[in-house]
């Protein structure tokens, strides 16, 4: 029976995990659908995520055990001396007693736990959203490396085009040995290159997968192209965001709410709490004032029993409520410190959009030039054999703005990624 409530326990828990991405998930905010999946599936595994989520269940049971009252006193007493009285010996006693805190001490608590688990759901979306960022840039890297990969292989594969063409050249004496020496240095440079790449590439592969808890090998689906996409929002709706939706700001927004609440609940610890109870007594029989007494040896109630809690030590209240404002104003700077911040960081990030975004229409450009310019080069070496270095040059001036173009590609994907995430999407 255990088993199962734990295992009903764990699958309510993953529902609303998922529940809770998919409401604040922006889908339409990159279009590759295989980029959303992994999203969702890092959400359901990643167990880091998972840890702060259960962190933030935990906290919301706290606001049920600061709500309640005291536990109820109930005690026995049993005369070993019987008291003698007039309706008999007194032979055991029974109390009972209940402490009620000062009007809204109790509502106090709770408002502060309550504002307290609050903060702690703003960390859990804190590391969902870091996660997602964690995710989409590390997919963009990959997504780089792959087209790496792909732009070295098919440049060496040109060389080797170049090598063979130096080689005729050579046999025909209109080229220098010279020429082969420099393609083929130029092709042990790039397979060398080749190499480190493909390392490269599975060891971010099990970054990546990693986040997801999945198999570290497991192949990873990338696009052939990264669609062109926009961060959707203004500056001033990025800044806005920043202020009202910053997972960061909140946590510390909902936190200075409790700690506003504990001062409440603190100067009400200082205020007298209420005791009522009853008493009730076991009385035996007198078989000598039997006469006398009119329902002998009958119990009797004494009720109610009404007290009151003084509290006279003043100087721990005092530092309850002390401490309680001053962490209120430490996070309310905090917060004003944190904005500040990250209104900094965003204007790096933004940035950054900015550069890959120019750096994607000048490789486009440079790509366009360079492919005509080799086209044009390599007409005339198979000509008259003349101008081979010019040759390598441009075709090495080409493999570096079709690298360039795709890691603007993929910057530009990383940027907008950490623009969403500071804006809180």
């Amino acid at each position: 029976m255990n088993i199962m409530k734990s295992m009903k326990q764990q699958i309510k828990i993953r529902a609303l995990l998922l529940i809770l991405t998919l409401v604040s998930f922006n889908v339409g905010a990159f279009a590759q659908d295989k980029l959303d999946n992994y999203l969702v599936e890092a959400a359901e595994n990643n167990p880091g995520l998972k840890g702060t989520f259960n962190e933030y269940m935990a906290t919301l049971q706290k606001v049920p055990q600061v709500g309640a009252l005291p536990d109820p006193q109930i005690s026995f007493g049993y005369f070993i001396q019987p008291v003698e009285t007039k309706a008999g010996p007194q032979k055991a006693r029974i109390s009972a007693s209940q402490m009620f805190p000062w009007f809204g001490t109790l509502g106090a608590r709770k408002d502060a736990a309550t504002e307290m688990a609050r903060s702690k759901y703003e960390q859990f979306r804190e590391s969902r959203s870091r996660l997602f960022y964690d995710v989409k840039s590390t997919y963009y890297n990959l997504y780089f490396i792959q087209k790496a990969i792909g732009i070295t292989t098919e440049n060496i594969s040109i060389l080797n085009t170049f090598r063979k063409l130096s080689l005729t050249k050579l046999e025909s004496g209109k080229a220098s040995s010279a020429d082969v020496l420099r393609v083929e240095m130029k092709i042990a440079d790039l397979e060398d290159e080749l190499a480190l790449l493909r390392d490269n590439f599975l060891a971010t592969q099990a970054g990546f997968n990693n986040l997801l808890n999945v198999e570290a090998r497991r192949a990873v689906s990338l696009p052939d192209s990264l669609s062109d996409v926009e961060p959707e929002m203004s500056r001033e709706a990025v800044l806005d965001s920043i202020r009202e939706r910053n997972p960061e700001v909140l946590q510390l927004d909902f936190a200075e709410a409790s700690y506003q609440k504990q001062v409440i609940a603190a100067r009400n610890s200082g205020k007298p709490s209420f005791i009522v109870g009853f008493d009730y007594l076991v009385v035996g029989k007198d078989r000598n004032s039997m006469a006398s007494v009119s329902n002998p040896g009958q119990d009797a109630f004494i009720f109610p029993t009404v007290g009151i809690s003084i509290p006279l030590y003043r100087k721990k209240y005092t530092a309850m409520v002390k401490e309680a404002a001053l962490m209120q104003e430490s996070l309310q700077n905090k917060k004003l410190d944190k904005i500040n911040v990250l209104e900094t960081t965003y204007e790096k990030a933004n940035k950054d959009y900015r550069d890959a975004d120019r750096r994607i229409g000048l490789y486009l450009a440079q790509s366009d030039r360079a492919e005509r310019a080799l086209e044009i080069l390599q007409a005339q070496y198979e000509t008259d054999g003349k101008d081979f270095e010019d040759v390598l040059n441009v075709e090495q001036q080409l493999l570096k703005y079709k690298l360039e173009l795709e890691k603007a590609r993929s910057d530009k994907g990383a940027a907008i990624a950490f623009i969403h995430y500071l804006a809180g999407k």
